[in-house]
């Protein structure tokens, strides 16, 4: 170990976070952002990541859930197709997914690891099967076979198949390629006990089985002025630091995170949504399953679909004004508030998401100058603050359009990870 915060020896001083998330096997068909993995690395690599940070799906490759077939050839939906032509969710992050393919999850995932070791990367295993990763494939026995989990054996189950993970990333010789292990992505947000005993507990026990890798779970919205109610024995503090803001702001005009609304779509929605959108009627709604299996709501898919980006774009910029010295005050003080408490725990410390939050697919606020300015000031907080891991921006992967920004994504991690920055 090395470094006040007890970092593996074989890992780097720091850490620049790329987010592929679940896309990495969802958005993996012919001509999609990761049909060629070994492209989609050196395409992180250019712009000056070392980490990925990926649901590596430990429940379906590893569960004992009956599910090996779908694990060797996972058929991939999406959303599903929507009445009019197309698919739901096609103007949203992540559940842009078309689908129409199959993908060999398990032996695309050594597949990743080997690759990211060629070229010097490392990997933080996470998942996001009981938030999200479920509603994308095409036979719903995923979702149903981990839902028969009791909640609150979710942990237990994680732990026991990463500990079958591992055991084969050890047998493939890979180990030194896991930054860390990362039972569940926001546990506060997620069917999932939450971050008490029981995924202490687990932490523990898969800690316990591979000594030689650190082990934690991920706070969505971590308590920020009151983090001494995290409990010890996580091994990494890995925390997401978003501040909606304006966007927030604008959300709630359009009830777009609600479901069931009366009076939804709203004038509001109406006033930016595209020329000749549908009805929510014609829209259509995806499977209750897929639904269920999400974080988000039919109104939020309907919502994303129609939107003009131009439109939603000019009315966060028009309103911004309002709340950029907040957003500034919230970022610092939450990045702070982390490190300080890795600091007291005596743990590193990494914002694996950020900054400002989930916005349509083709909207370019937050990456335009106004979300980059915010970004910066949250990867430089970080830096200063002594923490370990940071993602440039949550939309700064290869399936969001942020990725086509080279310049900005290198410039930025070079700037992180450089010991002495002018």
């Amino acid at each position: 170990m090395k470094g006040p915060a007890l970092i593996p020896e074989h890992l780097p001083d720091r850490l620049t976070i790329c987010l592929w998330d679940f896309s990495w096997y969802t958005q993996a068909g012919p001509g999609q952002p990761y049909s060629d993995l070994g492209v989609a690395l050196d395409e992180t690599a250019a712009r000056g990541y070392n980490t990925i940070r990926i649901c590596a799906a430990p429940l379906l490759l590893f569960g004992g859930l009956g599910l090996d077939d779908l694990a060797t050839a996972l058929a991939v939906e999406g959303l599903g197709a929507t009445p009019g032509g197309g698919y739901f969710g096609r103007r949203t992050r992540w559940y842009n997914t078309a689908g129409g393919f199959q993908v060999p999850v398990r032996e695309r995932l050594f597949e990743l690891l080997a690759g990211a070791r060629e070229r010097g990367l490392s990997v933080i295993l996470s998942t996001w099967e009981y938030q999200q990763s479920t509603a994308f494939a095409a036979d719903r026995r995923w979702f149903d076979a981990i839902e028969t989990v009791p909640i609150t054996a979710r942990f237990e189950a994680l732990a026991a198949a990463f500990d079958l993970m591992l055991n084969e990333i050890h047998l493939a010789g890979l180990d030194d390629v896991v930054a860390f292990v990362e039972l569940h992505n926001e546990v506060d947000f997620s069917r999932v006990p939450g971050l008490g005993a029981e995924a202490v507990d687990a932490v523990g026990t898969l800690r316990a089985a591979h000594p030689g890798q650190q082990v934690t779970v991920s706070l969505g919205k971590p308590p920020h002025v009151a983090m001494h109610t995290v409990p010890a024995g996580l091994d990494v503090g890995q925390f997401h630091v978003y501040s909606y803001g304006v966007l927030d702001a604008l959300q709630r005009q359009v009830e777009i995170r609600e479901s069931g609304s009366a009076d939804f779509p709203n004038a509001m929605l109406h006033s930016l949504q595209r020329a000749g959108s549908p009805s929510v009627a014609e829209y259509g709604r995806p499977a209750d399953w897929k639904l269920e299996a999400t974080v988000i709501t039919d109104q939020m898919l309907y919502g994303y679909d129609t939107v003009d980006p131009d439109r939603w774009d000019a009315w966060l910029y028009e309103n911004y004004g309002s709340y950029r010295a907040l957003m500034y005050r919230e970022v610092a003080s939450r990045v702070k508030a982390a490190a300080r408490w890795g600091a007291w725990r005596g743990v590193p410390v990494v914002i694996g998401e950020g900054w400002v939050g989930y916005t349509p697919l083709e909207a370019g606020f937050e990456e335009g100058p106004a979300g980059k300015a915010l970004a910066e000031h949250g990867m430089r907080t970080a830096r200063s603050e002594g923490v370990w891991g940071v993602a440039t921006c949550s939309n700064a992967a290869p399936h969001h359009p942020m990725w086509a920004d080279v310049v900005w994504q290198r410039r930025v991690n070079d700037e992180f990870r450089d010991p002495d920055p002018a």
